[in-house]
This record gives C-alpha cells, structure tokens and sequence, in this order.
C-alpha cells in the first residue's frame, strides 16, 4: 500500500499568536524574543521577514535590518496550549500523528477516522478547522511520503495548501533546487554545487557509491529521495533520541577556570536529566557558541553506557584535549545520545501506484 501522507506547518506560530491577542500589532514587523544586545530571534513575523530577519538570528543585527522592529517576550503557556488545540484536530482524523514541534506535524491519513478517500480534501480540511478553532492560519503538503509532504507544505506560505500527485512525483523532483532537498544545509549545497549538482535531476546521476563517498550516510539518503523514496514510517511515538543541557551566557566566559567550571556544572546537570529520563548511551557531545556566533559541536562514543560523573568527566575532557576551547564563549552544552535501544531505518524503494492523493 502506497500512502498518503500530510504535513501540517503553522504559519509564524509564535508571532502570529502574538499578532492574534494584540491586534495593535497585526501587519507590523513582529519578533518573539528579547532586545537585549545578547538576545535572540526565537520567531518572526512575515512583515518582519521582508527585512531578512529570521529564528535564531541575533536581535542586535535584526535591530539594524528594521530600526521600528517590534519585540514581544515569549508566552510559552500559551504557545503550548494553542498547540494542544492543533493536535486535537489532526486526532480527529487519524491517529497517526507525528509532531515535529508545538507548530508542525506529519499526519498518515491512508486509513482515516472519516473513511475519506482524498488526502488533499482532509488536508483542506484542517486547515479550515484550525482557523475556526485559533484563529490562526497553516500551510499543508500532501504527498506520498513524508520527505515530499514537508517540502510541499513550503511552497505556498502562508496559509497554502500545495499537492504532489503520484504522477508528477519525478517531474517535481526533477526541477527542484538542491537548496530545497530537506537536509542540505549551506554546507552541502556548496559541495553539491561544486560536483556540478544544481536540482534533483543532477543529483540522480549520482549512484550510491559515489553519493556515499561524498556525503557519508547521507549519501544512502540523497540516493532514495531523489528518486521519490522514503519509506519513513509516521510515528505517534517518537522515542527520545538524546538528553541535552545548555546554557547561554549573559556575559562572554573568557577565564579557562570559569569555562571549566561551568562545564561542571553542566555535566552535574545533565546527569540529573539522564536519571529522571531513564536513559543513557554511549556518545557525548560538547557544543560551543563563539562570542562571535561561530558554532562548534564535537563527539565521543564509547562501547560503555555513560552512568557516572567520573566517566562523563573523562570524556568531556577528551573532547576539550582533541578540540581545546582558546577563544571568548557565549553558550555551552552537553549532549548524551546514542541509546542502545536505537535503531537506524534505511530508506528503501516505495512504490508509486496509486492514483489520488
């Protein structure tokens, strides 16, 4: 059976519920986050994007993008609420329902609760009643897999609903850019680029061995979705892949003993978080923030589950011999992942047959 499958995006979630409670601030360049010159975009309006602000961009360069830029401070009580309405839609149609964050979800409708036989007339659906219900707008991708489905979903925002029949699956990929291929950071488009690989059509020139050797693991990846695979399963359940601690500064740590220090104390937290999580594995990651945003994240893995603080500290210390902190830092964190109960799921072939999306 070839599914179908939905991808549900809510459009600037974090700003848009701002703009919906203050209607003063509907059509004016909105970010959720602080001003502070250490701040930090957390969301973006779209009038705000026109100016090229996004998530995850400091406020002090958003700030001299849009000198009349507007900041609201995060109400994650009721981000988190609106989200709980949202998925209690997309239950109303399947149980199948994978959610990515507060705001977007994979939604497996081939069997649904309403025996309705067009993805895109639920999809269209949804859409509708998450209006009725927040007052909020979604964008949705339909497709056969859920590598087609999110990248459709990101063709018509805001408020679109954009469909990749099973007959136009190669003629989309074809014509799509690299840049669009979900999982190609700046990074590996600049080395697809410079293999001469510009859109989905170049990139099926490429066969498996010649992928993996340039992109490792990904390789296997890029080979099957090229070619309109991905065998993913949407998960109800997602099992917890890591358990991660961090924290930002509000000052740079330039003193070797202060940064030592407050790697301690993050490895005292992170094994509170593993023992409330009933975790452990066997890879560490040390993840460094520059004072000039510069990020670096490096990795351990051992045969041994990490349990004590004696064998974290002996690992962290490893990283740091192997990749030396020398330089004014603004955040740190550590990660544990690599659960023995993991499991890799390659893609295989998914077979195109049927006829309505």
């Amino acid at each position: 059976m070839v599914r179908k499958i939905i991808h549900i995006d809510m459009d600037a979630f974090f700003a848009s519920i701002e703009q919906r409670d203050f209607p003063e601030l509907k059509g004016k360049p909105i970010v959720v986050g602080s001003s502070s010159d250490r701040g930090v975009i957390a969301a973006a309006s779209y009038e705000a994007r026109k100016f090229g602000i996004h998530s995850a961009m400091p406020s002090r360069t958003a700030i001299k993008r849009c000198p009349d830029l507007i900041f609201q401070r995060h109400r994650f009580d009721v981000y988190k609420e609106v989200s709980r309405q949202i998925m209690s839609v997309f239950h109303e149609y399947t149980d199948l329902v994978e959610p990515l964050s507060l705001d977007e979800a994979f939604l497996d409708v081939t069997e649904n609760k309403k025996g309705m036989a067009s993805a895109t007339l639920i999809a269209s659906e949804i859409k509708q009643r998450i209006k009725e219900e927040t007052n909020l707008t979604a964008s949705a991708g339909v497709s056969i897999n859920k590598f087609l489905a999110k990248i459709a979903s990101d063709q018509r925002k805001p408020d679109g609903l954009f469909v990749i029949k099973p007959d136009e699956v190669m003629d989309f990929i074809d014509q799509l850019p690299i840049k669009k291929f979900f999982g190609v950071g700046k990074k590996t488009a600049e080395k697809m680029y410079a293999l001469d690989i510009h859109c989905g059509k170049d990139l099926q020139k490429f066969d498996l061995n010649r992928l993996v050797h340039h992109f490792g693991k990904a390789g296997v990846y890029f080979y099957h979705v090229c070619r309109g695979e991905d065998d993913r399963l949407v998960l109800p359940h997602r099992e917890r892949k890591s358990v991660g601690i961090e924290n930002t500064y509000g000052s740079d740590l330039y003193d070797p003993q202060q940064i030592k220090h407050e790697i301690e104390v993050l490895q005292t937290g992170l094994l509170k978080r593993l023992s409330r999580s009933g975790k452990t594995g066997k890879t560490i990651t040390l993840k460094v923030k520059f004072d000039n945003f510069e990020q670096m994240t490096r990795s351990k893995t051992v045969e041994y589950l990490i349990k004590t603080e004696k064998q974290l500290s002996e690992l962290v210390q490893m990283v740091l011999k192997e990749a030396p902190i020398n330089r004014p830092v603004r955040l740190l964190g550590l990660t544990v992942s690599n659960f023995p109960e993991d499991r890799q799921v390659d893609a295989t072939q998914l077979k195109i047959d049927f006829n309505e999306v």
